[in-house]
């Protein structure tokens, strides 16, 4: 039989890469002499890994992983949230789990024994704020079929998945399980795009994602144009249409557009004395968005719960909340 909304014990599963961030303020020679990209995303291999973990300062050790940012935000804000992703049953694995564990996320997905070592994000933060993340992607990319617990999916009032992690194979057909598990069930299917380098590789296959399984949909300026291989925002929003349920489209220092039926609503960006560290930005405006859809605001308190989130994570270093995230959207959630 199939749960209702109010029966679900858990209000959010996110899927996605399991990785441990480590962040380091370094300057910008740091970048020339170490070929970083500025600004951007780059993956590497298990050597560089080491090599540059071995050259970093001293850091900040922490779970992370998109999705996962997303549901340590959930948990800080009151919600119940769950995740599911692959780690091995190293050093940094045990990192991982004890520290998503320990942000109040329900975490259960088998440690793997054997086979290539625990995912890292090597994060360098420049005085500019610019974060340039060099990504060892590793047993992240070994989540299979068999860690899809039907019950544990149905169990939820939202499943959550990342595009960061439509490379891998089996990965995928986990991800497409997971999706037809919760339209089974009555679950909502979330989606985020994750990166336009994700797009530009899988545009047809997200295409149909949007189209037949996805009932929210997150993604930045950049990725939505590009899905669609528009010349503007605006033409992005016009071929998206009605494809989902709800779409949340941010725009940076513009703020979002929440999509929901034919309704298109704009919100603001929250304000921020200063940018210190964009880490996390995207994830915990999905985790305000999200927290609030589960407790049925609409469209524009979830906005504005999502970019008070994400305000308080660039305002300061790392990916985690400092701020109580309950009193920062509380008057939104008292308004709904």
């Amino acid at each position: 039989m199939t749960q209702t909304a109010n029966d679900r014990r858990l209000d959010m599963i996110g899927i996605g890469n399991a990785i441990v961030d480590v962040l380091s303020r370094e300057d910008d020679s740091f970048l020339e002499t170490h070929k970083i990209q500025k600004g951007g995303m780059t993956l590497i291999d298990m050597e560089r890994a080491e090599a540059l973990y071995a050259a970093m300062g001293p850091g900040l050790e922490v779970s992370g992983g998109s999705v996962a940012n997303s549901t340590a935000g959930f948990a800080a804000l009151g919600g119940r949230a769950g995740f599911i992703g692959k780690v091995k049953n190293d050093q940094l694995g045990q990192v991982f789990a004890h520290d998503i564990r320990a942000a109040g996320v329900d975490f259960q997905t088998p440690m793997a024994t054997d086979g290539d070592s625990s995912a890292r994000c090597l994060v360098v933060v420049t005085a500019d704020g610019q974060r340039s993340m060099s990504t060892y992607l590793g047993a992240s990319q070994g989540l299979t079929e068999a860690d899809i617990d039907p019950d544990y999916i149905s169990s939820a009032k939202t499943v959550y998945l990342e595009g960061y992690l439509w490379d891998p194979v089996e990965a995928k057909k986990a991800f497409l399980k997971a999706m037809h598990i919760a339209k089974d069930a009555g679950t909502k299917v979330a989606l985020t795009l994750s990166d336009s380098f994700c797009v530009d590789r899988y545009r047809s296959e997200f295409l149909d994602l949007v189209d037949n399984h996805v009932d929210i949909l997150f993604a930045n300026e950049d990725e939505i144009i590009s899905l669609y291989q528009t010349d503007s925002f605006e033409d992005a929003l016009k071929a998206l249409g009605h494809k989902v349920d709800m779409a949340a489209l941010t725009r940076s220092e513009k703020g979002s557009v929440i999509l929901q039926g034919q309704d298109v609503v704009e919100i603001k960006a929250a304000p921020v004395d200063k940018v210190v560290d964009a880490t996390g930005a995207g994830d915990l405006y999905a985790a305000g968005f999200l927290y609030a859809y589960a407790n049925g605001l609409d469209a524009k308190g979830m906005g504005e719960v999502a970019s008070l989130c994400a305000a308080e994570i660039i305002s300061h270093y790392g990916a985690r909340p400092e701020a109580d995230l309950k009193k920062l959207v509380a008057g939104v959630m008292a308004a709904a």
